[in-house]
């Protein structure tokens, strides 16, 4: 496994593969169950897989946690080449972003300005800043993604198909830990009650589930079922949505099987927690 620290290294180690497929994760690395799922999904599609890790600072806002997001480097390092990835690129902030003039790259205004882009509304922008970069150095033919952040995977695929880049986005299931929280890196964050609270996160996804299993389509009562579940008058947790949509971020009314989502994102003690049902 080559690891590429500028982005000279990662045009030569490119050129190198010639036609040969290659698969790209973007990471911001505190690599945990599911970037490897990504990554071996890549390494099983794909006759080279690339690995990127970079803590991207254009997507993080005001008083967010980019000095202090997890930083694992040599363990990712050694994961990746445990399951056989053929390059990781680890790019300085210099390197990604030369310049304090740069090309913007903006997010659709129905899709990037609401949900985590009305919290954040530079975030998106950030995100699709330097995937894009990502794509153009690695040109990868496929790029995966984790459905867990799912407002994010369907920015990227509508940015791949707008712009007409020539790969294949790929969203993989999302992988949850033992007690049902999904893996995140920022995880690390909760203390044992806060992740005792947090659990709530993957009851509610379970509840809307079996509710749709059962029949139930009326998204007001799947929002009242949803707000039942996280109701805890006594913990630290914040709801900043609970939102039924179509895969555009639309809201809708009634389930329809296979093109509708449950978006949750909730705040235990300090930390933000992402969670969906793709329904």
């Amino acid at each position: 496994m080559q690891v590429l620290q500028n982005i000279e290294e990662l045009k030569t180690f490119r050129e190198s593969l010639g036609m040969q497929s290659v698969g790209l994760v973007p990471t911001m690395g505190a690599l945990h169950k599911g970037h490897l799922s990504l990554i071996s999904e890549s390494i099983h599609h794909n006759t080279h897989t690339i690995v990127s890790i970079f803590v991207n600072p254009t997507q993080f806002g005001q008083n967010e946690d980019l000095s202090t997001y997890p930083r694992t480097l040599d363990r990712d390092l050694a994961l990746c080449e445990s399951l056989g990835v053929s390059a990781v690129f680890v790019p300085s902030v210099e390197q990604m972003y030369p310049s304090d003039d740069e090309i913007a790259i903006l997010p659709p205004k129905m899709m990037g300005y609401v949900l985590e882009g009305f919290d954040r509304p530079t975030h998106f922008a950030g995100v699709l800043q330097v995937v894009l970069k990502l794509f153009m150095l690695a040109r990868p033919h496929k790029a995966y993604f984790g459905k867990k952040d799912a407002q994010q995977v369907l920015i990227v695929q509508k940015m791949a198909k707008d712009l007409h880049l020539p790969l294949e986005i790929v969203m993989c299931p999302i992988v949850r830990d033992d007690d049902g929280l999904a893996f995140s890196s920022r995880n690390v964050y909760l203390s044992p009650k806060e992740r005792e609270i947090a659990l709530c996160i993957p009851r509610t996804i379970t509840r809307i589930e079996s509710a749709i299993a059962q029949g139930v389509r009326e998204v007001r009562e799947l929002e009242n079922l949803a707000h039942q579940t996280l109701d805890f008058k006594s913990a630290p947790i914040h709801i900043f949505y609970a939102y039924f949509c179509d895969h555009s971020l639309a809201p809708i009314t009634h389930i329809r099987q296979g093109e509708s989502l449950f978006l949750l994102a909730v705040r235990v003690g300090k930390t933000r927690l992402l969670d969906n049902l793709w329904c």
